[in-house]
């Protein structure tokens, strides 16, 4: 038994470089996946890559690799192996046969973040039945775990006190969860359909882009925010004033690359805020090297949710940490965004296509004003067609 109050889990990454991503962007998905795993509370003391054009569907990478890591993680006695991509449950099974330590893929990783973030009772009935969803086709494997008692990271949540080895009993778990999910989804419709005809704004973005901050900025409120992956589960409303306009913000959970199908479908109920919003604020953290990307993970989560077709203000934050490359006038080589300005960046299709659109730094107050003002004007657009007789509303100007 790992005990992990004395010391953090230590782990080593797996990632692999093939046709659909190459050395630079498997790089960056195992930076991710490493800031993921400091967040779960392990210490990542080695990433791994093998070049597989697919993975093995018996170990994921190749047998030689595995070698290597077996190797790696006995000499310096690492506790546990996580991988980037979904293991298959004959791919974890054959994979702690040959490594005899614990071994993660990416969505039990993030399962196990929410399970450590998830605070109220909604947020906590969501997790559980993802995790129970991700365990169904895994229980031969798990159950070994639980039978060893190994605690720690992946390990959180449901079944960690006895063992559950009987296939109905884990269906009737999730069958009662999705009752109690029932339930208070009809509660936070009624929230929802409770809080009149104001014009709902909801804040949307990846994980870790200023979010919360821009929600705390606008609102006065704090809400919890940090420099880690998921700092929000939650769905937090506040009635927001910009000017003489009030409206709702909300401010919703992060998306993220390969975000679990099945925290997808158990977290759609948070997600209706999204859905139900009349203005998403699309949060893009400008200083990161895989923000375009990120940008289109987010688009085809919001598509996954039906909520592609709604009003968008692009934000660009965090332009106090933005950093370019300049490249030198004897280097003939294409430029790349690397070696793009901000004010470059501004006039290329990030500031033309994504209309409107502002480039903002939440923590250092950067053209804050400007960006209450545009948001002011967009929600205005929206409740005068609502309220077509309260224009005398913005005669007063938009002084706080």
């Amino acid at each position: 038994m790992i005990d992990t109050s004395l010391k953090p889990e230590t782990a080593v990454l797996v990632g692999l470089i093939n046709q659909s991503q190459d050395e630079k962007q498997a790089k960056e998905y195992l930076n991710e996946l490493e800031f993921l795993a400091d967040t779960a509370g392990a210490v990542v003391k080695r990433q791994f890559f093998q070049k597989l054009d697919v993975p093995n569907p018996a170990t994921f990478v190749g047998s030689g690799k595995l070698i290597e890591i077996q190797e790696y993680v006995t000499v310096n006695d690492i506790d546990t192996i996580i991988f980037d991509d979904e293991l298959s449950p004959t791919q974890l099974r054959n994979i702690e046969k040959t490594l005899e330590r614990k071994v993660l893929d990416r969505t039990n990783l993030i399962l196990d973040i929410f399970a450590k973030r998830a605070q109220t009772a909604h947020a906590k009935t969501q997790v559980e039945l993802a995790q129970y969803q991700y365990m169904l086709p895994r229980l031969t494997r798990l159950w070994t775990h639980l039978e060893r008692q190994r605690g720690g990271i992946g390990m959180r949540g449901p079944g960690e006190t006895q063992i559950e080895t009987d296939r109905r009993i884990i269906l009737d778990k999730i069958a009662k969860l999705k009752e109690q999910l029932i339930k208070i989804d009809k509660q936070k419709a009624t929230q929802r359909k409770n809080r009149g005809k104001m014009v709902r704004v909801a804040l949307v973005g990846y994980t870790n882009v200023g979010k919360s901050t821009i929600m705390n900025m606008l609102s006065k409120s704090e809400v919890f925010a940090e420099n880690k992956l998921f700092a929000t589960l939650d769905t937090t409303v506040r009635k927001v004033v910009v000017g003489n306009l009030p409206f709702l913000l909300s401010d919703t959970v992060g998306f993220i690359r390969k975000l679990p199908h099945d925290l997808v479908e158990s977290f759609k109920s948070t997600l209706d805020e999204v859905r139900e919003a009349d203005l998403l604020v699309h949060v893009v953290d400008i200083s990161h090297p895989g923000f375009e990307e990120q940008i289109q993970t987010v688009n085809q989560t919001l598509s996954e949710i039906n909520a592609a077709d709604k009003p968008i203000l692009f934000i660009f934050n965090k332009i106090d940490v933005f950093r370019y490359t300049q490249k030198d006038e004897d280097d003939l080589s294409p430029r790349t965004k690397a070696n793009y300005s901000l004010e470059e960046l501004k006039d290329s299709w990030m500031g033309k296509k994504n209309k409107p659109s502002l480039f903002i730094s939440a923590t250092k107050k950067v053209n804050l004003e400007d960006f209450k003002e545009v948001l002011y004007e967009e929600v205005k657009k929206i409740h005068v067609t609502r309220f077509p007789y309260n224009d005398f509303l913005y005669d007063a100007g938009q002084e706080e």
